[in-house]
């Protein structure tokens, strides 16, 4: 595997403290952002990304606080998502010190901030954040996802946080964000966020092989084998995990050594 891999911590942000659940519930604290950020940048993180869960109004100056710490202190590119709706809240966002910014409740509601994001910013800060979860009711219009226990669904976008299903297809979404302009996608399955048994590799792998742009994998990581599976399997561009690196039961040294030793390209 030529092509070099990321493996990319990322921080759960509530009234400007980490957290982390399972299945987008049951949040418990992990700590001051910028020390765990700072942490990770020493372990050698291709980079980070901050997602403002509450993504409330009143949120966003403690996030503005953050990004701000965060970048006088890290030397690595920094993601930045959440409660974004306007191009005016990615100017602000990015003047805050990030490099890039995810979108997903709003750019399902008004796609066009995709496309206005990508024309003043460029396509390389515009992030698709999209949050997805099987669906066994099959229908005209899905794209059909063959998974491994033989089963057929397709997967549906859903937002607020997983809350809402949309009655979109993932795939033919991903699609569409990218022609708006998107340059990256950051794709997490409900059904395997938290729960540590890998990352969905079925969706990842479609998604990767359907768009021309780099995919992240999110959701899942519980062991090493998890980050190959989702780089050889799921055909990611870039691997992010969030508990296994907040409580210490991977560092991402480790990471990148196992899959170094292993034969995937990344950088030491």
């Amino acid at each position: 595997m030529g092509l070099t891999r990321r493996v990319i911590p990322c921080l759960d942000l509530k009234d400007g403290r980490v957290v982390k659940g399972v299945n987008f519930e049951g949040l418990r604290d992990a700590g001051d952002p910028v020390e765990l950020a700072r942490t990770y940048n020493e372990q050698g993180a291709d980079e980070v990304v901050f997602l403002d869960i509450a993504a409330s109004k009143n949120n966003r100056e403690t996030m503005v606080d953050v990004i701000g710490r965060a970048a006088d202190q890290l030397f690595l590119p920094l993601t930045v998502g959440g409660g974004i709706r306007t191009t005016k809240d990615i100017q602000e966002i990015l003047r805050a010190g990030a490099d890039k910014v995810s979108l997903n409740t709003a750019a399902v509601k008004t796609p066009e901030v995709i496309s206005e994001g990508a024309k003043l910013f460029g396509n390389q800060c515009i992030v698709l954040a999209e949050d997805v979860r099987r669906n066994y009711e099959m229908r005209d219009g899905v794209t059909p996802v063959h998974l491994r226990d033989g089963r057929t669904c397709w997967y549906e976008v859903v937002i607020y946080g997983g809350s809402q299903p949309t009655g979109m297809d993932a795939i033919s979404w991903a699609q569409d964000a990218v022609n708006r302009g998107a340059g990256e996608i950051l794709l997490t399955s409900m059904e395997t966020d938290g729960v540590k048994t890998g990352f969905d590799l079925e969706i990842t792998a479609t998604i990767s092989e359907n768009v021309d742009v780099p995919v992240i994998a999110s959701g899942g990581v519980g062991t090493l084998e998890h980050f190959y599976d989702g780089f050889v399997f799921g055909k990611a561009d870039a691997c992010l995990a969030a508990s296994v690196f907040h409580y210490g039961e991977l560092t991402v040294r480790d990471v990148k050594e196992y899959l170094s030793s292993r034969g995937v390209s990344v950088r030491l």
